[in-house]
């Protein structure tokens, strides 16, 4: 939660004040909503589309920019450039399978958060025009996206889990 202290950017704005990412605060309501009046709704409506332009612009930024999951993808080392024509040289062999591991997880990362990125886009344009008025295929696009992300994380999770044992599966006498 951003505190009245945490504000760099204290203009007022019709009951509003922009925070340090330039995030508008409604101050008349607490900043948590439900003011009460019409003019309460637009403001609201007014900042989700301030919102949206901003996501999208970073969107565009981000996937132009050296962090595109294209970019990064395209950037990559041989095996060669550590030790010649592939001799025998441990630590070029274990570096290299390093960078490979981390270049992998980096383009996981950046297509990831292009996707999670999007998904922030439909959502925020949903909530301003309501979520029955979003088209079908967009609306489809948006549960492809999340179950998607919610694959990944719960690869993710499964695979920090420590593995059983036959051991862990045998109860123990509590005697």
């Amino acid at each position: 939660m951003i505190g009245t202290d945490d504000l760099s950017d204290h203009r007022r704005d019709g009951g509003a004040q922009r925070g340090r990412d330039g995030i508008v605060l409604d101050t008349e309501s607490g900043g948590v909503g439900g003011g009460g009046g019409p003019g309460d709704l637009e403001r609201e409506i007014g900042a989700l589309k301030d919102f949206h332009r901003q996501v999208t612009a970073l969107l565009a930024d981000f996937e132009n920019g050296a962090g595109g999951s294209a970019r990064v993808a395209e950037q990559r080392v041989s095996r060669t450039s550590f030790s010649g024509a592939n001799l025998p040289f441990a630590e070029a062999d274990g570096f290299f399978r390093q960078y490979e591991r981390v270049h992998t997880e980096l383009v996981s990362l950046s297509r990831s958060l292009g996707r999670q990125i999007e998904a922030l886009t439909i959502g925020v344009h949903a909530a301003d025009i309501g979520y029955n008025n979003v088209e079908d295929e967009v609306r489809q696009r948006f549960h492809t996206i999340q179950g998607g992300l919610g694959r990944e994380r719960d690869k993710a999770l499964a695979a920090e889990q420590p593995k059983l044992t036959e051991e862990s599966r045998v109860p123990k006498d509590l005697g």
